[in-house]
């Protein structure tokens, strides 16, 4: 399964998204993680990058809403703990687990 982390370096939220998408990727071995510096408004808008850190399982953003905007901002994720710049590694591994 290919999880793509898509990111800009203006935003600190990334390197959380990386670090707990590391740790998925040490206890499956059927995970492989890259990273996708997205670097112009135009490249977010070719891509539909809906902000950073974005996660896509095999292609797909499985957080993202039909409405959630695209650009290049900082993102926010509803996680049980309330609004965050990240998922929880437990939001990570069930979208994971489900694809």
């Amino acid at each position: 399964m290919d999880v793509t982390l898509q990111y800009f370096q203006g935003c600190p939220n990334w390197e959380v998204a990386d670090a707990r998408l590391a740790a998925i990727a040490a206890e499956r071995s059927d995970v492989t993680v890259t990273r996708q510096l997205v670097e112009s408004v135009e490249e977010a808008q070719r891509l539909g990058f809906h902000g950073s850190p974005s996660i896509l399982v095999d292609g797909e953003d499985p957080f993202a809403a039909p409405d959630t905007a695209v650009g290049l901002s900082c993102r926010v994720y509803r996680t049980p703990e309330g609004p965050s710049g990240v998922p929880t590694l437990a939001q990570l591994r069930a979208v994971i687990a489900q694809a």
